[in-house]
């Protein structure tokens, strides 16, 4: 008896297990994939083992096996992984022919403990189709007597592909007779129709050949073309006319081949060869429609089985053409009827959900099974899985109650799937299965868990306020409020670190925001916790650790260090003129306050009084001569350097050196004149300011003179005349002008000139202009500075 009582559950599973495996389409939550068709074998559909919430290795464990309609593996599950992968490639018009959308069912069954999951595949349509005519060429029978505006029908072209993919237009090549339009039938499919434009004329032009194009809606469209023939005939006056515009006809979907569905019909009230009629499907073909129809006697047959289950309906056009081309139409609506075996029928009466977790035995839900047929056929049998804690219980003719052992544990399991079967005792067996969801509900006794122990988030400087750097995430196994988490920024320990004016969160989702522009010369780093807390009662926290890494940016421009460029007098460089090539001048020193690669530097020489003469190290900053001096170089040069960093954007700054060629370094230093002057120095508005008034003080001092001079020199030519040209007593002052004996002035003129370079933007007064009063003395003071508001040389 024991061991009888001990196999009974195996059994129960193993019966459970062959009743799963026949169920294709249950009531059950189903979780849905979308691939586009014809990928290639070995293509990762989805993770199912992260889709179901399951763990790592834990479809392994409980033997999970995939199952799919007909048997046909076309999927292979990684039980170890839960990875889903394609086992061959799918072509979707194979798989579902017309119907849309096409989707493949299959089955997840866990047996230890048994599970059920419902997944449904849907292959989605490329455009690997292009249209295609049934005929290279159609010919068209076109009497010369039609008007301009009749509209001729064309055999439509096929498209495998569905939807957009599918023929979208029509176009037919340049003709002064006709052009083609695009109609729509009632099931969404295009066809054309030709229209004449200009009056035909069979004894100017008996034959016409246009070519017609089908062009699908796909990226990028493909086409197909046929030849159209027009033949131009004769007058004929009356067209076939059927004797009904629409039939109507239903065919049970277990007709068998070649069976007669219905009879058309169509009279010509012609005679002779006008007279005599031809029936053809003018928009049917044996790829999309299962008839064909006899010529002659207007019979429509079946020419393939009928299956409910794929297409219920058909509209098809009968065309009836006269001998003289004229064409009638009718449309053959057929109904196919499904033959319905009766499965048992399943309707809940009332539902308890949830169940507390702590409640005793409990009616989860009352329900009542039916059979339309009889007999056997009528006779029911319902059964729930073993492997779960409810007990199904009948109460009186063909009602059920569903109800929970025990108390339930919704840490261990929170949700249950109960499938409930209803078998009828017919040949063959029928079955309907119907899922209850069944959730548990929570009391508080999880803390929240956050998905990581840390986080390490990185941030570039200088952002935005308020821009969000990252999200910290927690979980919670409870539900409900319980498991409502609300997140929040932990006190700091560093009392240096002001994290209320660095960093917010957002309680809700746990975003982290910088509140302001962060600088990484002043921060590089900070690490602050993070609470979770869920909303139960008491409530439950967890913390845990975030740390933050700011990014360097290219925000600051190289530094010269030396030569300082901000001094009042720029650094001047003396040089042997006997230094021989790659003498080292001086070395620029600069750095940056930035980090990595926005600090690594390089040097340039921009600009040299003597191209060639000097060059300088890309790594280093040092100036060193090129070549030999000679006596012809410039005693004087001046260098302008551009120091870049290695930043994107890369930012630079300039640096201006003065070298001077000297002998030997026992020669004093000299001052340099002005050398070459950069445009925006020219444009300086102060030494504007300066040279202004500086030519107005020359003016208002020449003109002051002048005038002294010529008031005296009046003077004194009244007193000579007077007094015999005597000479007035007293000392005239000789620092003002020298008079010779002959009375004459002599004038001297000077060369005033601004020297450059220097911090002051000094004045200097060069040597007289005309060489009859330049002096030894005057030639060996050139060199002499006197630094005042103005240099006199």
């Amino acid at each position: 008896m024991e061991t009888a009582l001990a196999k009974t559950p195996e059994k129960r599973q193993v019966v459970f297990l062959t009743i799963l495996l026949l169920l294709w389409e249950a009531d059950s939550e189903t979780i849905r994939y979308s691939m586009p068709e014809e990928t290639d074998s070995g293509y990762l559909v989805a993770n199912l083992a992260k889709d179901l919430g399951l763990r790592v290795g834990e479809l392994a464990t409980r033997g999970a096996q995939i199952h799919s309609k007909g048997n046909k593996e076309l999927l292979q599950l990684d039980a170890e992984t839960g990875n889903l992968f394609l086992k061959e490639k799918l072509d979707r018009e194979v798989l579902c022919g017309v119907t849309d959308p096409c989707v493949l069912h299959f089955q997840l069954i866990l047996e230890n403990p048994v599970q059920f999951f419902q997944t449904d595949l849907q292959i989605t349509d490329i455009n690997d189709h292009s249209p295609e005519f049934h005929h290279r060429e159609m010919l068209l029978k076109i009497p010369e007597s039609a008007h301009p505006g009749a509209v001729f029908p064309l055999n439509a072209a096929q498209d495998s592909d569905i939807g957009s993919n599918a023929v979208q237009n029509y176009t037919v090549s340049p003709s002064l007779h006709f052009h083609v339009i695009t109609q729509s039938r009632a099931d969404g499919r295009k066809y054309p129709e030709l229209v004449l434009d200009r009056a035909l004329d069979r004894e100017e032009q008996p034959e016409l050949t246009l070519t017609l194009t089908a062009v699908d809606g796909g990226s990028p469209p493909k086409s197909g073309s046929t030849t159209v023939r027009i033949e131009v005939v004769d007058i004929n006056d009356n067209a076939p006319q059927f004797v009904q515009s629409l039939y109507e006809v239903q065919v049970p979907e277990n007709s068998p081949l070649h069976a007669l569905v219905v009879t058309v019909f169509a009279r010509d009230l012609d005679e002779g060869p006008y007279g005599n009629v031809a029936y053809s499907l003018f928009q049917g073909d044996a790829a999309s429609q299962p008839f064909v129809i006899d010529e002659i006697t207007g019979e429509i047959r079946l020419s393939d089985e009928l299956d409910f289950e794929v297409n219920s309906h058909y509209n098809i056009e009968i065309a009836a053409t006269d001998g003289g081309g004229l064409l009638g139409k009718c449309t053959v609506a057929v109904q196919v009827l499904d033959v319905n075996d009766n499965a048992p029928e399943l309707t809940i009466r009332k539902l308890t959900i949830p169940i507390p977790e702590n409640s005793p035995e409990t009616v989860v839900a009352v329900f009542s099974v039916s059979d339309s047929d009889s007999g056997d056929n009528g006779r029911m049998v319902c059964s729930i899985p073993d492997h779960l804690p409810f007990l199904l219980k009948p109460t009186f003719k063909n009602y059920y109650t569903l109800m929970t052992e025990g108390p339930l544990d919704r840490e261990s399991r929170a949700e249950y799937n109960i499938t409930i079967t209803v078998t009828d005792k017919g040949t063959p067996t029928l079955t309907t299965q119907h899922t209850i969801t069944m959730q548990v509900s929570d009391v508080n006794d999880n803390a929240p868990t956050f998905t990581q122990t840390s986080y390490t988030l990185f941030v570039q400087e200088n952002n935005s306020p308020a821009l969000h750097i990252g999200t910290i995430s927690a979980t919670d196994s409870d539900s409900g409020s319980n498991a409502h988490i609300t997140y929040s920024l932990l006190p700091t320990q560093d009392p240096q670190l002001a994290l209320d004016s660095l960093i917010s969160i957002n309680a809700d989702n746990g975003q982290l925001f910088a509140l302001r522009a962060l600088d990484y010369e002043a921060l590089q780093t900070f690490e602050f916790h993070v609470g979770a807390t869920d909303q139960g009662s008491p409530a439950l926290s967890s913390q845990a650790l975030v740390r933050v890494l700011v990014l360097d940016a290219n925000d600051n421009a190289p530094f010269v260090l030396y030569p300082l460029q901000n001094a009042s007098a720029p650094c001047t460089e003396l040089l042997p003129r006997a230094a021989e090539p790659g003498y080292l001048v001086t070395k620029v020193v600069a750095v940056d306050r930035d980090s990595g690669q926005n600090a690594w530097l390089s040097f340039q020489l921009l600009k040299a009084t003597e191209p060639g003469l000097f060059s300088v190290w890309a790594h280093n900053g040092e100036v060193r001569t090129s070549r030999l001096l000679s006596e012809r170089d410039a005693p004087k040069h001046r260098l302008l350097l551009l120091v870049k960093d290695n930043g994107d954007p890369p930012r630079s700054a300039s640096v201006t050196l003065h070298v001077l060629l000297v002998d030997g370094f026992s020669q004093p230093y000299l001052p340099l004149p002005e050398v070459a002057r950069d445009p925006a120095q020219d444009d300086d508005v102060l030494t504007l300011y300066l040279v202004i008034a500086l030519a107005s003080v020359s003016s208002i001092f020449l003109l002051s003179v002048l005038l002294f001079v010529g008031v005296r020199l009046c003077r004194r030519a009244r007193a000579t005349s007077l007094s015999g040209f005597s000479l007035p007593e007293g000392h005239f002052p000789d620092h003002l002008i020298d008079v010779s004996g002959t009375g004459t002035v002599q004038s001297y003129q000077y060369e005033v000139c601004l020297r450059g370079g220097t911090g002051t933007n000094e004045f200097k007064f060069v040597k007289p202009l005309f060489p009859n009063v330049e002096t030894q003395a005057g030639a060996e003071s050139e060199n002499a500075v006197v630094r005042n508001s103005f240099g006199f040389y």
